[in-house]
Parts: structure tokens; C-alpha cells; sequence
């Protein structure tokens, strides 16, 4: 796994341990927890050929629950600080019934009093194994 960040020590900020429960949620395929959420949390996901728009933890964690199912593994990972939050890029694989798929996601969260107030999330979709074996044989 390729794993950047803007800061030799993005765990001293207060935002980091926001953001380190949000993606080992996201590897572990469980669930992402409602507490991690501000009351007032939206999210706008723009996902192929649709975007979406959410306001709350219930909305949140039902529509991260559909996406982050299945335990995965981040093949690549990269967290940059900005003011108030981080901007989180990263190739996720995981699979389903045996199946290998992989999805690569941008996040910009912005966490207020330990808890996420926005999640503004750029998705490419889900790539089963028929077009990861594609991407690779085109060089992508």
C-alpha cells in the first residue's frame, strides 16, 4: 500500500483521529459508526452519473453502509491536513462472494468538536474483476 500525507505527524492535529476511525471503518466493511458524525452532518457524494445530497448521521451511515459493506484494504492512501479537516484519496479493493472489486474514492472531510460536519466524496465506481482485468491490460 502507497500511503502519503501533507505532515510527517497528521496524528497531532485533532483532526487525524476523526479521520483514522472514518477509514478503518471503512476497511473493516462493518459499518461506519454514527458517532463519528455531527448531528447536522451532510454529505454530498457525486458518484457516476448521479450525485446525491444528505443531511444527517442516519442518512450518512445507511448510504456508507451500502458502500463500505465488505472488508477491504486500501491499496493506495494519501491524507493531506487542510484547514479544519483533510482531503483523503485512496484505492480500496475488496471482494464480494469471491469476486475482487476495487473503487477508488476523494473525500473531503471537515471535522468541528471531534465529529464530521461534511463529507463532500468523488467516486469512479465500483470496477469488478472483468474491468480491473481491463484497466491492466490497456496499462491503466
Amino acid at each position: 500500500m502507497t500511503i502519503t500525507s501533507s505532515s510527517p505527524t497528521p496524528a497531532v492535529n485533532a483532526v487525524a483521529p476523526v479521520v483514522d476511525r472514518f477509514l478503518a471503518a471503512v476497511a473493516a466493511g462493518a459499518g461506519i459508526p454514527a458517532d463519528l458524525y455531527a448531528a447536522d452532518v451532510t454529505l454530498d457524494a457525486t458518484v457516476p452519473n448521479w450525485r446525491m445530497a444528505m443531511v444527517g448521521p442516519e442518512a450518512v451511515t445507511d448510504e456508507y453502509g451500502r458502500w463500505f459493506a465488505d472488508p477491504g484494504a486500501f491499496e493506495e492512501l494519501t491524507r493531506v491536513a487542510i484547514p479544519g479537516g483533510e482531503v483523503v484519496t485512496y484505492l480500496l479493493t475488496w471482494q464480494e462472494a469471491g469476486v475482487p472489486y476495487a473503487a477508488h474514492h476523494c473525500h473531503t472531510l471537515l471535522v468541528t468538536d471531534g465529529r464530521i460536519r461534511s463529507d463532500v466524496v468523488f467516486c469512479g465506481g465500483r470496477w469488478s474483476a472483468g474491468l480491473l482485468a481491463e484497466m491492466a491490460e490497456s496499462g491503466s
